[in-house]
């Protein structure tokens, strides 16, 4: 099985110009990364330097689609912040405001 070409991945990005989340999903996580921090991703041009901080892998596309959707509600931004929440505890002091 080719691993590298047989998932579709959602991501979340974090910038840290704006300290805010960016979620997408695509079939090549690596390139799209790469496209994202060269100013390639009109959504994210000015929002860089933008670090990849979560990636979930799916074998269906609308899987990933679907998933993506969710992490752009507020119930999906809740569970990207408790999933993450030893994350945001590492970062807090330089990066993501507390509380």
């Amino acid at each position: 099985m080719d691993f590298e070409n047989s998932f579709y991945y959602v991501y979340v990005l974090f910038s840290e110009t704006d300290d805010k989340h960016y979620v997408g999903y695509t079939h090549n996580l690596h390139l799209r990364f790469e496209q994202h921090n060269k100013g390639l991703v009109p959504s994210t041009t000015n929002r860089r330097p933008l670090k990849l901080i979560y990636f979930e892998a799916s074998l269906n596309q609308q899987d990933s689609t679907r998933r993506e959707k969710y992490f752009k509600t507020h119930y999906g931004r809740m569970f990207i912040k408790k999933r993450l929440q030893n994350y945001y505890a590492n970062q807090c002091s330089n990066l993501i405001p507390c509380g």
